[in-house]
């Protein structure tokens, strides 16, 4: 398949890239800065303004770009977190309205900070309201501004990421930091629900659901076993052999990262329910599993 792509030099875009190279697929990476990178066999990057009729048949569209979620959310940051997400979102739908030929499937980012921040509710993609929190309120747009993809007629999947664990990049290294230290322990009341996918995990549902017509609408990108911020901590300090006793106070992280604190001293149980039903099988479902592998 040809896929037209953004998102591609990223902790997960690049990752699918590698496995898309893999399976014999070419990716077109749309970048403002293309000449910083190398065309391969298989992959090609290309400025927003490359000339859409040049391109090749484009089977499917990946849309992952968007501003680090990481630091302190200031009033800039929060408004480079939603418009990165809506003006990539919107070039790329007005590349599929140009499009003669349209694509079969357009999968777009999200995550599962669109349901909120709960510790008593178990979320799956039945569930339609959106939270009322500035990152439930950034993936209700996010979504919505990619509804114009199947609003033209094309298969349109909403992956909504959980906490992805690799032990080079993302979230996971920053966790691990404080317990390999010898500094680490739960996070305020550690009851916080913590809904984890390993990468591999990750990477093979986003190809799932590439690649299976069925699958449309919202898809959660979570294990099927989320574990509470106490339970995980504790799980990781026994896999890489270090204490995890001593508790940082929320309070701590609310002045440190301003509104971004709700990342980590809050959370919500949300299952894979739709990845379950349509036969995806979870290489690392439990987090011993995941954490094992990783280190």
């Amino acid at each position: 398949m040809n896929i037209l792509m953004t998102g591609g030099t990223g902790f997960i875009g690049s990752r699918l890239i590698k496995q898309l190279v893999l399976e014999k697929h070419h990716v077109y990476v749309l970048t403002r800065f293309p000449k910083k990178h190398v065309d391969s066999d298989y992959v090609s990057y290309i400025s927003y303004k490359y000339p859409i009729k040049k391109l090749p048949f484009i089977h499917a569209v990946i849309n992952l770009a968007g501003e680090s979620l990481f630091g302190y959310w200031s009033d800039v940051k929060k408004k480079k977190i939603i418009s990165s997400r809506i003006k990539a979102t919107e070039k790329l739908t007005n590349i599929l309205i140009q499009m003669e030929d349209k694509p079969k499937v357009f999968i777009s980012g999200s995550a599962i900070g669109y349901y909120g921040m709960e510790e008593d509710v178990i979320f799956t993609e039945a569930t339609t309201e959106a939270g009322h929190d500035f990152l439930a309120e950034v993936c209700a747009t996010w979504e919505k501004a990619a509804s114009t993809a199947e609003d033209l007629g094309i298969r349109t999947v909403y992956t909504r990421f959980g906490i992805v664990l690799d032990n080079k990049e993302g979230a996971l290294p920053q966790m691990a930091l404080p317990v390999k230290l010898g500094v680490g322990g739960k996070i305020g009341s550690g009851k916080q629900w913590m809904s984890w996918i390993h990468i591999h995990d990750c990477i093979n549902l986003l190809l799932f659901a590439l690649y299976e017509s069925k699958i449309q609408g919202a898809l959660n990108l979570t294990a099927p076993y989320p574990r509470q911020n106490e339970d995980f901590t504790k799980t990781l300090a026994k896999t890489i052999k270090r204490p995890a006793l001593i508790p940082a106070p929320s309070g701590f992280f609310k002045i440190a990262l301003g509104e971004m604190h709700q990342l980590i001293t809050e959370g919500q149980f949300v299952y894979p329910q739709k990845a379950l039903d349509h036969g995806f099988a979870f290489q690392y479902p439990q987090l011993e599993y995941a954490l094992d592998n990783l280190y």
